[in-house]
């Protein structure tokens, strides 16, 4: 779980704390979940789109107190730098998809979207890491 909470953040220490706290929840409720390890998947999918958010929030914040554009370094060529300048919703559908081996119709139930709209993050994803690295 923190290998995948780590591909959706970028982060290793963001994804042992989602982990984490998935695994708190969890706890609190385990014999009341049928699948727990779905439960948990579910969790940290949920847990890293919120980390998302708050960070884009910060980030909004900041930018707006200093007026300074942040930057990005195109010339990244690692696999997880090349992950991380996917949207999340991008990142999130094709680490599902091509690291967890997840059909389409259950990373759509994970993200909260249809099948197509999944066929169209992961093509949209691929095209844009190609324009990153060389597959």
């Amino acid at each position: 779980m923190v290998s995948l909470a780590h591909l959706l953040t970028g982060s290793n220490g963001a994804a042992e704390e989602l982990v984490q706290d998935a695994f708190v929840r969890m706890y609190g409720r385990y014999d009341a979940i049928d699948n727990p390890g779905g439960y948990l998947r579910v969790s940290v999918v949920n847990g890293c789109r919120s980390w998302h958010r708050r960070r884009a929030r910060e980030r909004n914040r900041q930018e707006a107190q200093t007026d300074v554009p942040g930057s990005c370094d195109p010339g990244q060529d690692d696999m997880a730098d090349a992950l991380a300048m996917l949207n999340p919703r991008q990142r999130a559908a094709i680490v599902l998809r091509y690291y967890h081996d997840l059909p389409e119709a259950e990373i759509a139930r994970l993200l909260s979207c249809r099948p197509g709209t999944v066929k169209s993050l992961l093509s949209r994803g691929i095209e844009r890491l190609k324009g990153v690295i060389e597959l």
